[in-house]
């Protein structure tokens, strides 16, 4: 899906690199192995094409993963992989969740559209595009801008702002971002060799079947 909102010659891409407790803490892999489900309003299926239309109040679960939105538009291609654009309702933002593994963690994020490819294990927030690391219940990192890319496999992440699209709530239309120190109230201290960080790149969970 093209993106509107962060072309070329607008965007101002960053790479971020957020320091992460508890060691190699990567996408739940579970949820790979774990079925779809999906509640809706209404649904068009196309068996020739492997194509599910659902619309209406949709929840999407899969394991530890949660995607709501107005609209989730899925295909299926022949290996089994799921590839699926979750549309939000008028003045609202499509959401999506998934757990990290082995830690008290999730990633979470919302955007007025939300790309789901399962073979490349990635995810796309676009437009007004928020994402966020929570430890339990508690918000520690954020980051906002017009198009969050977040690949489950390596925890990497870039964002990309609009500068030449901005909004009431950001002027500028640049990328913003809230990085907590890693062990907060302690000194610094150089990173142990087996440190994971969230880092930058592109991609969410599949399933093959």
């Amino acid at each position: 899906m093209k993106n509107k909102q962060a072309t070329p010659l607008h965007a101002l891409a960053i790479a971020l690199t957020l320091a992460l407790a508890g060691g190699a803490a990567l996408a739940e892999k579970a949820d790979r192995a774990k079925p779809m489900n999906v509640e809706a309003d209404s649904l068009k299926y196309d068996d020739l094409n492997q194509t599910s239309v659902f619309t209406g109040k949709v929840v999407v679960t899969k394991g530890s993963i949660v995607i709501r939105g107005a609209k989730v538009d899925v295909k299926q291609d022949p290996e089994g992989y799921q590839f699926g654009v979750v549309t939000a309702e008028p003045g609202k933002r499509a959401f999506f969740r998934q757990k990290r593994d082995n830690v008290d963690e999730y990633i979470e994020g919302e955007g007025d559209t939300i790309e789901y490819d399962g073979k490349a294990d990635r995810v796309k927030f676009i437009g007004r595009a928020e994402m966020r690391r929570l430890r339990g219940a508690v918000v520690a990192d954020e980051t906002s801008g017009a198009l969050i890319t977040y690949d489950n496999t390596t925890d990497h992440f870039s964002v990309d702002g609009n500068p030449g699209n901005a909004t009431p709530a950001n002027p500028g239309g640049r990328v913003r971002a809230t990085l907590a120190p890693r062990n907060p109230g302690a000194a610094p201290a150089p990173a142990p060799a087996a440190s994971a960080p969230l880092r930058s790149s592109t991609t969410l969970g599949g399933e093959k079947r």
